[in-house]
C-alpha cells in the first residue's frame, strides 16, 4: 500500500467522524471520556481497516512497551519450559507480550540482558538471579524498577520473591526414607555458589537427618561440580565404601541418569540394593526400569505467581511493596525409594 492510501489515526477519524484524540484515547484503552457507541464504531472501524497501530511509536510516547523480560539461568529442562508457560500465560492474558533471555548461570551475561532489556524499554523484567550481582540489583530498586526474582531469592534485599521452600523439599524426601527403615542417606548436589535453593536442599537434607536421629556423616554430602558425569563420579564412590549409603537423594534433575548409570556399571539394582529419589517430576519419571520416586515442584504455578506480580508492579510502582511468596513441594512416591520392598516376604 502506497502512502497516498495508508491507513492511520485521521483515516479512522475522518471515518468514524471523531477527533483523532478519540481515537488514540481508545486505541490506547482509555475509555473514561468516550461513550459506548463511539467506542465501537471506532473498533469496528479499526477492524474494517484491518488498522495496526505503531507500537514502538506507542511505547516511545508512553514510555510502556507491554514487553516484559524473563531472564532464566537454565532452560534446558521441564521445570523450567512450565516456568515459561506460566509466564507466557499470565501476560498473554494482561495484554503483555514476553522476551526470554538465557543468561546459563553467567553473571556477567545476566547483567548484559539486564541492560539490554533496560534499553528496550521493557516495562519489568522476571529473573533468576545470580548472587554476583546483588550490586546491581540493589541500583534497580533505588530505581524503582519493577522486578521480581523467580525459583531463587538475594537475602538482605527487599525484592519481591517467588519461590519453592526447598528445606521442606529434602525434609519430605529423607522423612519418607527414614520412614522406609533407611537410616544412611547420601546427597548428592551441585556447589552451592550462593544459590539458594542448593543451599536449602543441603541445610533441609541436615535438618531432617538430625530430627530423625540419624548421624550426620559428612561423608555422605557430595558437592560437585556442575558438569557432565561429575554426580556419576560421586555416586560410584559412595556405593563402593566398606559401609555404603541405603539411599541417595539427587538434587537436580540432570544427576538421575548418572546416579541409574553409577549403580548399573557396579552391577547394583535399584531399589534392591540402594534406593533413590530425585528432584522435579518429569515425563520420563514414571517409565524408568525402577519408576522414579521424585519432589515435584509447582513450577506452572511459580510463573504464573511472578508475571502476576511484576504486572502489579508496572500497575502501582509507587505502592507495590515486595513480598516472599514460598511454595510447597509434594514427593511423588514410586516404585525407586523402595516403599514396594516393605511387605515382602
Amino acid at each position: 500500500m502506497n502512502n497516498k492510501n495508508k491507513v492511520n489515526m485521521d483515516t479512522i477519524a475522518k471515518k468514524a467522524g471523531v477527533s483523532k484524540t478519540t481515537v488514540s484515547r481508545i486505541i490506547n484503552g482509555n475509555f473514561e471520556y468516550v461513550n459506548e457507541a463511539t467506542k465501537e464504531k471506532v473498533l469496528r472501524i479499526i477492524k474494517e481497516l484491518n488498522y495496526k497501530p505503531n507500537s514502538l511509536a506507542r511505547s516511545l510516547k508512553q514510555r510502556k512497551s507491554n514487553v516484559i523480560g524473563l531472564i532464566l539461568a537454565n532452560m534446558k529442562t521441564t521445570f523450567w519450559s512450565l516456568v515459561i508457560e506460566g509466564v507466557e500465560k499470565r501476560c498473554h492474558a494482561n495484554g503483555y507480550s514476553l522476551m526470554i533471555c538465557n543468561s546459563n548461570n553467567d553473571p556477567l551475561l545476566e547483567r548484559e540482558h539486564i541492560e539490554n532489556l533496560k534499553m528496550k524499554q521493557v516495562d519489568g523484567i522476571i529473573i533468576n538471579p545470580m548472587m554476583e550481582n546483588k550490586p546491581l540489583f540493589e541500583e534497580l530498586i533505588e530505581e524503582k524498577y519493577p522486578l521480581v526474582l523467580i525459583n531463587r531469592r538475594i537475602d538482605d534485599l527487599p525484592l519481591d520473591t517467588v519461590i519453592i521452600d526447598n528445606v521442606r523439599s529434602s525434609v519430605l524426601a529423607v522423612n519418607h526414607l527414614s520412614d522406609l527403615g533407611r537410616k544412611s542417606i547420601a546427597l548428592i548436589a551441585y556447589h552451592s555458589q550462593g544459590i539458594s535453593p542448593r543451599k536449602d536442599r543441603i541445610e533441609g537434607y541436615r535438618k531432617a537427618m538430625v530430627d530423625n536421629g540419624f548421624v550426620l556423616d559428612e561423608r555422605m554430602i557430595r558437592e560437585v561440580e556442575e558438569k557432565p558425569g561429575t554426580a556419576k563420579e560421586a555416586v560410584k564412590q559412595l556405593l563402593l565404601l566398606p559401609e555404603r549409603p541405603e539411599a541417595i537423594l539427587s538434587t537436580h534433575v540432570s544427576m538421575i541418569s548418572e546416579v541409574i548409570e553409577a549403580a548399573n556399571e557396579l552391577e547394583l539394582t535399584i531399589p534392591n540394593d540402594i534406593s533413590h529419589i530425585g528432584f522435579d517430576e518429569s515425563v520420563w519419571s514414571q517409565h524408568l526400569a525402577s519408576p522414579l520416586t521424585t519432589v515435584s515442584q509447582p513450577s506452572f504455578e511459580m510463573g504464573e505467581l511472578a508475571a502476576n506480580h511484576i504486572i502489579e508492579f508496572i500497575k502501582n510502582k509507587e505502592s507495590f511493596k515486595p513480598a516472599t511468596t514460598l511454595l510447597q513441594p509434594e514427593l511423588i512416591v514410586r516404585s525407586s525409594c523402595g516403599y514396594n520392598l516393605l511387605n515382602r516376604p
